[in-house]
């Protein structure tokens, strides 16, 4: 007799849900709250199932990021974290249910429990060497192929040192970064690591990949060396803190692994291995591997790749590989280095628990492949990852005279941007084939052959064909992907164009890529010599500082041409200063002293490939812009330009859509000495407190300014931006309507806006942003209350916006006598500004000059304080108290007792707070200053309420009283 067939359950056990797949369903899942899991869990013997996967809790742990300590199980871990966990929870033993299978699942478990002894052997079509000389190895494999070098590493103390024992009674207190799927940032204590690596059965297992062991465990960069192929490091100019990640300690168990990807930046690698056995395969740079899609926003360029889990490429997509089809691959052992050239991919897989150091870097041959990288721009970077296929159409025999810049790309609504997607074949479905056809957005491209993949060619000379010609390269998206930001490359640049002037030739080719350098340097040339001013030396022909416009430092003469932005901003950026300096130069204020001589400003024009110079003092609307529709009026009695109509111009949705052949520029006389961000480090407390000091004096002074001329019977009238009804007793000057209709615009998305900045602001604070704001931005006005009864609001201000540490001038004096402050002890608590010198307390650095005030705005005293306390002083208070004495202005003048405007019904005390409006105004503010505070303080990221960052970072405020 036939024992009885068990009933399926998925069908009653999943009601109208049976109709979606497993994998659907998991995915469903993985959007609820633990709490609505338990819940769900609850209602049928699939759903207990489903709800109970491990790697379904091991997302929900790591979507919170920050320090983990793992708990047995991943459900344990997370209820655990979530202050969930009950005794009843942690002892219960899991049901078991018949009749409920799951191909989808099954696949998962035998990924967490599969051994990898198919994988110990490879194809050996890797080459592999005891060593190579310097000539061998730039002949032969930098920037052209991979080869294993088995014996560079032999006389290393780590070759004995590092053991997953030896490692853990050294350091197994030492938090490490964990490299994972989640967006979030893991940490773990090495001794916790252990005991989860050894514990673990994860389809993709977590594995240290920590870039900053060299400061968290400096005694094992001791234990090895860097190879003597790979010393030469570009990067090497830029300070610790500014150059990118680097170097890597990487330790991992089986089945751990890297997906498939491209080095960033394209640069080189070495990876050398100390413990265990790792499984290599690559491709060469342009081959995306199947089952790999690359992501390329049209806007930015950055790059994301979408790749199965090493593990998961090795079990389903390699075997399915034709022979001709299979990457290079090798199995590298305990002391063997791997080189990986620049834009090769790569993916590896840990066949046992392996311990191994890699690090990164950029020499003669890959350098201009690394500018070209960060080259803004889209096209370039998907040719460098995915060749050919990055081009929607058939490659014709002349890559030189294809219009690439033309093609079609994907609209993706719902990335709110544009991206161009190019993959390999169909995972699991059919193997890698040469003559697939390849889908690249919307758009279809032709069937690929063998010929036109040998047609790709990684030569600089070919990528650099697909950048687009029109761009310009100091006003354009940065990638985010890019290992550094933007002035940081352009600090990079101009760093190794002075330390490195025998090779000034390469240097001035990747800067052409990185910078158009050959375009600015020519518009440097033509001011020159329409100003009579010396042509610029070799030294002098690369732009200075980290600002977003080019600034050069000729003889005794600063350049600055504007370029950041459409023509609007860059041409009321000029106006605007230049009327401040006019306004400045008609009054007594000592502010004048301490900022530079305008000694000639213009316009420059590109007319028909031919550089033109039209000379401009800011006053009325000169001819070469007259015709190019843009928003100056008379608004004041002169410069058309100045501040009032900057102000109107960004309450305006018009975008100018002119070609950028039109570029303002001022000179100016050149200060003595340095950019306080150059000096930072050799700053004495003394010499901090002396800065300080200066900086209170001369914002007093600028607060202190009155302002330009404003046409009271002037009334914007904008669309979808009009104020709401003023109370009658309220009189809200015109320039204040326009400083709360521009926050206003900020206010209406400011949760995406910090969304879109993340980490570390807290996702649970950005939730909370709108409730702590006021829901009438008016509210946070200086309002007086005069004898009548009647309110008014304080007047605003002339603020500079952006005084932060590129925009400070120092320069060496004689000493200076000691404040004799005592809090003058060394300060640790937030960074740089630490030590005394060898004097004590004996100023040798002095600050002279406030630069750059094209930024300049109208608004509220406390906007400049945000980045002076955060950019300059590093959040250190003792600095902040002796700059708010030197600065002896009132920052309140609050007394709403008695008036609340219709649209509040809430207690008015906070309001009172100096505190709070300032934190607002952070919350408002168009750059990312959250990020820094969250930075800074990193015990605020576990805040519960904005009121206690407030408290944390401005409370001082609140004890600030105005010397009478």
């Amino acid at each position: 007799m036939e024992p009885p067939a068990i009933r399926d359950r998925r069908p009653d056990a999943l009601g109208d849900l049976r109709v979606l797949p497993d994998e659907i369903l998991c995915d469903v899942l993985d959007l609820l709250t633990p709490r609505d899991l338990a819940r769900l869990s609850c209602v049928s013997s699939v759903m207990y199932i489903l709800c109970n996967e491990e790697p379904l809790w091991m997302s929900q742990c790591l979507r919170d990021g920050g320090q983990l300590e793992f708990k047995d199980t991943w459900k344990k871990t997370t209820l655990h974290r979530k202050n969930l966990c009950t005794k009843v929870e942690v002892c219960e033993k899991p049901l078991q249910f018949d009749g409920f299978n799951s191909w989808f699942l099954y696949k998962r478990w035998y990924r967490c429990f599969t051994t990898l002894d198919a994988f110990t052997l490879d194809s050996g079509d890797m080459e592999r060497h005891k060593s190579v000389t310097m000539e061998e190895f730039h002949s032969e494999y930098d920037c052209k192929k991979p080869v294993l070098l088995t014996e560079l590493a032999n006389t290393w103390p780590a070759r004995t040192k590092w053991t997953i024992k030896q490692l853990s009674l050294d350091y197994g207190d030492i938090t490490f970064r964990i490299s994972q799927r989640s967006s979030q940032k893991i940490k773990m204590k090495l001794r916790d690591y252990v005991s989860y690596m050894e514990g673990q059965h994860d389809e993709d297992p977590l594995y240290i990949f920590d870039d900053k062991f060299g400061e968290s465990a400096s005694p094992l960069l001791d234990d090895y060396s860097v190879p003597y192929l790979f010393r030469e490091d570009f990067f090497e100019v830029l300070d610790l803190e500014k150059r990118p990640p680097f170097r890597w300690l990487i330790i991992g168990p089986q089945r751990s692994g890297a997906s498939w990807h491209v080095d960033p930046a394209l640069t080189s690698a070495w990876n050398t291995l100390l413990v265990g056995r790792k499984r290599w395969a690559l491709y060469p740079p342009g081959r995306v591997p199947a089952g790999v899609t690359v992501h390329v926003n049209e806007e930015d360029g950055d790059v994301n790749i979408e790749s199965p889990s090493s593990l998961q490429w090795w079990l389903d997509i390699y075997p399915q590989l034709s022979d001709h089809d299979k990457p290079i691959e090798c199995t590298q052992l305990p002391g063997e280095t791997i080189f990986v050239p620049s834009g090769w991919w790569h993916c590896v897989l840990n066949l046992e628990t392996t311990i191994a150091v890699t690090q990164n870097f950029v020499n003669k041959s890959n350098f201009e492949f690394v500018c070209l990288d960060m080259t803004p721009g889209h096209c370039h970077k998907g040719v460098c990852r995915a060749g050919l296929l990055a081009v929607g159409e058939s490659i014709p025999g002349d890559a030189r005279d294809h219009e690439f810049s033309k093609m079609k790309l994907l609209d993706d609504s719902d990335l709110l941007r544009k991206a161009k997607r190019l993959k390999g074949s169909d995972i699991l479905t059919k193997p890698f084939q040469p003559n697939a056809q390849w889908h690249a957005g919307n758009v279809h491209a032709q069937p690929l052959s063998m010929t036109q993949m040998e047609k790709f060619s990684y030569d600089i000379s070919f990528l650099s064909k697909f950048l687009e010609e029109n761009r310009d390269h100091y006003n354009s998206a940065w990638s985010p992907d890019n290992s550094i930001g933007q002035r940081e490359m352009r600090e990079w640049l101009r760093k190794l164009w002075i330390s490195k002037q025998d090779i000034r030739e390469l240097i001035w080719k990747g800067a052409q890529l990185a910078l158009n350098i050959d375009k600015w340097y020519a518009c440097l040339v033509e001011v020159c010599a329409c100003h009579n001013l010396p042509p610029p030396l070799d030294d002098e022909k690369f732009p200075v500082g980290t600002g977003s416009n080019p600034v050069f430092l000729v003889s005794d003469f600063v350049i600055k041409i504007y370029v950041e932005g459409n023509l609007d901003s860059s041409i009321h950026g000029l106006g605007t200063e230049l009327e401040f300096y006019h306004f400045l130069r008609s009054t007594t204020s000592p502010l004048k002293d301490h900022i530079p001589d305008v000694l000639a400003s213009g316009i420059l024009a590109n007319e028909n490939g031919f550089l033109r110079i039209y000379p401009w003092d800011g006053k009325e609307i000169p001819n070469v812009i007259a015709n190019c529709k843009l928003i100056g009026d008379c608004m004041t009695n002169s410069f058309p330009f100045g501040i009032w109509s900057k102000i109107k111009t960004e309450l305006t949705d018009q975008v100018t859509s002119e070609p950028r052949n039109i570029w303002p520029y001022i000179v100016t006389k050149r200060c003595k000495g340095d950019i306080f961000a150059n000096l930072r480090e050799g700053l004495s407390m003394n010499d901090a407190l002396h800065l300080a000091s200066f900086l209170g004096n001369q914002l007093r002074n600028l607060h202190s300014l009155p302002l330009p001329e404003f046409c009271e019977n002037y009334r914007l009238s904008i669309k979808n931006d009009s104020l709401q009804a003023v109370h009658s007793e309220i009189n809200i000057p015109v320039a204040w309507e326009l400083i709360i209709m521009t926050l206003n615009r900020r206010r209406r998305d400011v949760r995406k806006r910090l969304s879109v900045w993340g980490d570390p602001i807290p996702r649970h604070l950005i939730e909370k942003a709108d409730a702590y704001l006021p829901n009438d931005l008016r509210m946070l006005l200086d309002f007086i209350k005069d004898d009548n009864g009647l309110y008014t609001v304080s007047t605003p201000t002339w603020i500079h916006s952006d005084i932060m540490d590129d925009n400070i001038l120092m320069e060496y004096c004689q000493p200076i006598p000691s404040f004799g402050h005592p809090s003058c002890s060394p300060s640790t608590a937030n960074g740089e500004l630490i030590a005394l010198d060898a004097e004590q307390n004996i100023s040798k650095l002095q600050a002279t000059h406030i630069i750059d005030f094209s930024d300049l705005s109208i608004g509220d005293p406390l906007y400049d304080l945000i980045p002076i306390y955060l950019d300059v002083f590093r959040g250190e208070l003792v600095l902040f108290k002796q700059f708010l004495e030197s600065y002896g202005l009132p920052l309140s003048k609050a007394s709403m007792n008695g008036w609340l405007p219709c649209t509040v019904s809430e207690n008015l005390e906070r309001y009172k707070r100096t505190s709070y409006r300032t934190m607002c105004y952070c919350i408002l503010h168009d750059e990312n200053v959250l990020g820094a505070i969250f930075s800074m303080w990193k015990e605020l990221r576990t805040a519960e309420t904005w009121e206690e960052v407030e408290e944390t970072v401005w409370g001082e405020l609140n004890k600030y009283q105005c010397p009478r």
